[in-house]
C-alpha cells in the first residue's frame, strides 16, 4: 500500500454532505413559500373569519419536515462515511465536524421554524 496522502474520499464525502444540505435547505425554502401562500390565498379571499390552517399550511410543513428528515440523515451517513476512512487520508488539523455542524444548526434552525409556524395560529 502506497504511503501517501489522499485526501479527496474525505472531501467527496463532504460535498456529498453539503450538497445535501443545500437540497434539504432548498426543499425547507419551498415548504415555507407554500405556507406563506396559503396565507396569502386566505387574505385575498377577504374572509372575517378563518376557519382553521389550510391545506398549503400542511404541504408547507410536510416539506419542511422532509428537508430536516434529509438533512438529518445526510448526517447520519456521513458519519459513517468519515469513520471508514483511514486517518492517514484526512488532512492534519482538518475539521471533519464543520460539515456536521453547520447541518446540526440548520435543522434545529428548521425546528424553530416549524415551531415558529405552529404558534402563528
Amino acid at each position: 500500500m502506497p504511503d501517501f496522502k489522499d485526501p479527496r474520499v474525505l472531501f467527496a464525502a463532504e460535498r456529498t454532505l453539503l450538497a445535501w444540505n443545500r437540497t434539504g435547505l432548498t426543499l425547507m425554502a419551498f415548504g415555507f413559500m407554500l405556507e406563506r401562500f396559503g396565507l396569502f390565498v386566505h387574505m385575498l379571499r377577504d374572509s372575517p373569519r378563518h376557519t382553521g390552517r389550510d391545506f398549503s399550511f400542511w404541504i408547507g410543513v410536510a416539506f419542511i419536515m422532509l428537508a430536516l428528515l434529509i438533512i438529518g440523515y445526510s448526517i447520519v451517513q456521513y458519519r459513517r462515511a468519515v469513520k471508514v476512512i483511514d486517518p492517514i487520508d484526512i488532512p492534519e488539523n482538518y475539521g471533519v465536524w464543520m460539515g456536521i455542524s453547520l447541518n446540526v444548526a440548520v435543522v434545529l434552525l428548521g425546528f424553530m421554524l416549524v415551531a415558529y409556524l405552529f404558534s402563528e395560529f
